[in-house]
């Protein structure tokens, strides 16, 4: 599968620095995608080096004279624009997108937001502010009757994420969410249905994969643990119309946010055929399990040609426009 405008950049001849781990709870996530990117790019016949996103990350680049940085942090402080920021900083092309649609896509109520003003299909929602998450006083400011979903407005990986059915739930909710993040909470209404993903790749949507969690909530465990606990349906049974709804759906979500890259957009459809954005992430899993390795599979790519698109596409975006020193 090849796209326009991303095939024909070399940078084979680059030093690559694949930067992985870091500060946020989805810590051994990253450092999975990242190993298991590194090993792409080693196939590939790259040189690369793995870096950790630690305090002392800009020493690391420039020590390692790193021309190129392929992103696989997962969470804050590397999903969010942080990093993204410094290596604009230092003139190094990176992987996947810039600072302002990074942190918007992190922000889960600044995203939705987006899609509202662009008539985006997203669950209705409210944000209670971090100092208000005691139980009394949320209770209180929540305008919305359960069943919703309480999460951290900027955590991933539904670190911190549960389902209110009743308000007797509320404070223990409130107090994962808060505890995962520290920052504001976001309520969303529960919207019942199947749970489904579309994968964006520089622009171009793949096929949709379909997410069946047993134990009915798609949580941090359901994600990355073993034990059968999630089935992914790579064929998905839907209708032509309803499937290349998701795909321009994503692709206009993708576009609204000015994301660049790889990202993955997540919906819910309900029996009734609607579907409705929960998210879209900006910097992907790429494990073993993850879910953008598959849609690429299933349209042809193997992992190795996936990561070549990936990081191709770094040495074409301006966000270093000064280029590496």
């Amino acid at each position: 599968m090849k796209h326009p405008g991303t095939s024909g950049a070399s940078f084979k001849d680059k030093r690559i620095g694949v930067v992985l781990g870091g500060l946020s709870p989805e810590r051994d996530v990253s450092l999975r995608s990242g190993a298991a990117m590194a090993a792409a790019l080693q196939r590939l016949g790259c040189t690369v080096t793995s870096l950790e996103a630690d305090r002392s990350l800009a020493e690391a680049l420039a020590r390692n004279k790193v021309e190129v940085a392929v992103l696989a942090l997962h969470g804050p402080l590397g999903e969010d624009g942080t990093v993204q920021g410094l290596l604009e900083l230092l003139g190094i092309p990176y992987t996947g997108s810039g600072v302002l649609a990074s942190a918007l896509a992190m922000h889960k109520a600044a995203a939705k937001k987006i899609f509202v003003f662009h008539g985006l299909p997203t669950a209705a929602f409210e944000v209670l502010p971090a100092r208000d998450a005691d139980a009394p006083a949320a209770a209180a400011r929540i305008r919305m009757q359960p069943p919703f979903v309480v999460k951290p407005c900027e955590g991933g990986s539904s670190i911190g994420a549960g389902i209110v059915r009743e308000t007797a739930q509320l404070g223990g909710a409130l107090r994962a969410a808060a505890e995962a993040d520290g920052g504001d909470i976001l309520i969303e209404a529960y919207v019942s249905g199947r749970e489904l993903t579309v994968g964006v790749l520089n622009g171009h949507a793949l096929p949709a994969i379909e997410v069946i969690a047993k134990t009915g909530f798609y949580d941090y465990d359901a994600k990355y643990k073993s034990g059968g606990a999630t089935r992914y349906i790579e064929r998905p049974d839907l209708s032509a119309d309803l499937h290349a709804q998701l795909q321009s759906l994503a692709g206009r979500a993708y576009s609204a946010l000015g994301c660049a890259g790889a990202a993955r957009v997540d919906f819910i459809v309900t029996a009734a055929g609607e579907p409705f954005i929960l998210e879209i992430n900006t910097i992907p899993g790429m494990t073993e399990t993850s879910l953008l390795p598959m849609a690429a599979r299933q349209a042809g790519m193997s992992f190795d040609e996936l990561v070549k698109e990936i990081v191709s596409a770094a040495a074409l975006h301006k966000h270093a426009a000064g280029g590496a020193q």
